[in-house]
């Protein structure tokens, strides 16, 4: 070999070298069929001149039947989609900037809509490309109400037959119920700790037991699940391994809690912890919404606002940060 191939040769390998780098560990949590990998920068947003940021995540995720992922963001895109491999899709809202917060996706005749709450008191109904087709305002019927400034909705859940709920989480924390015309119902919960009173009545969500629909209220600041009747009624509690829960998604297998005191929970059908993932164990590093990206790590959560479930188990979580977060769990087991 001459000194030239041989001095080429070195080039090479030093290149090589330098810009080899050790796989990632994996990050993986759970157990037995509940078991998760942390995805790595799952979400691609567009870069550039005509780029976008996630902005301020302080709002809800939903998956659609095609496995797309809806989230909100305080910015003028204030519903961004991605597809099932973190595809940037669209983005649509420029009005709902600032204060999209709850967000339902419901199959009405064979087509999906998305049911939204804006904290400027606001209940909607959207197509999936965006166009409002109704909204909802302060709940004068109820009676609960002096002034509009004092109803902040936080989450909405739609029954079988079109009735919804609406949860006044920041506002005053009674649920209010509508008929599928949109017909005040009647109003329950209201401030308190007792059974059957809420505080931030924070998410919500409609489970079916033993072909009777429930009504699943993430009563954040009680520190517990409620599960109500339609009527209004307490029918359940669950506080074991729940610290401060934003919503709750039932599944066919369990329950996902998302915990805004640093993880996400996944539950038994009967309400029994089974796995923390990604659990934050730093009391100073959760429940907080001033951390930047640079030093939000991957395989911890830091406040937990929303997570949802795909068709194949996947999950997706937002955390509630003012620089925004998104992170999806590959399902494994």
């Amino acid at each position: 070999m001459t000194r030239r191939l041989r001095l080429l040769f070195a080039l090479l390998f030093c290149a090589g070298a330098a810009s080899w780098q050790e796989p990632a560990e994996r990050l993986v949590f759970g157990t037995g069929d509940h078991t998760y990998e942390w995805v790595r920068s799952w979400a691609k947003l567009p870069e550039g001149p005509e780029g976008i940021e996630l902005g301020y995540t302080h709002g809800c995720v939903v998956v659609d039947s095609r496995d797309r992922v809806y989230v909100n963001s305080d910015s003028e895109h204030a519903v961004i989609v991605f597809d099932p491999d973190g595809n940037y899709v669209t983005s649509w809202g420029k009005e709902l900037a600032g204060g999209l917060h709850g967000m339902a996706v419901v199959e009405e005749d064979g087509e999906e809509f998305l049911y939204l709450t804006h904290l400027r008191g606001e209940v909607m109904k959207a197509t999936l490309e965006g166009e409002i087709l109704w909204t909802v305002g302060l709940p004068v019927e109820s009676g609960k109400y002096g002034e509009k400034k004092r109803y902040h909705p936080t989450s909405v859940a739609v029954a079988e037959n079109g009735d919804f709920f609406v949860a006044d989480g920041y506002g005053r924390s009674w649920i209010h119920h509508y008929d599928a015309e949109r017909n005040y119902v009647k109003s329950f919960g209201g401030l308190g700790k007792e059974p059957g009173r809420l505080r931030n009545p924070h998410g919500l969500w409609i489970e079916k037991r033993d072909g009777r629909e429930l009504l699943v209220v993430a009563d954040r600041e009680n520190r517990r699940l409620q599960v109500f009747t339609f009527d209004g009624k307490p029918f359940a509690v669950v506080k074991t391994g729940i610290r401060r829960p934003c919503h709750a998604q039932i599944g066919p297998d369990g329950w996902v809690v998302a915990d805004i005191d640093g993880k996400v929970t996944v539950f038994d059908p009967n309400g029994k912890p089974l796995a923390h993932l990604a659990e934050n164990t730093d009391p100073d590093g959760r429940d907080r919404k001033d951390v930047p990206k640079a030093e939000q790590r991957d395989g911890v959560f830091i406040s937990p606002h929303c997570a949802k479930w795909d068709s194949k188990g996947n999950l997706y979580v937002v955390d509630w940060l003012e620089e925004g977060r998104l992170t999806k769990l590959k399902r494994v087991r």
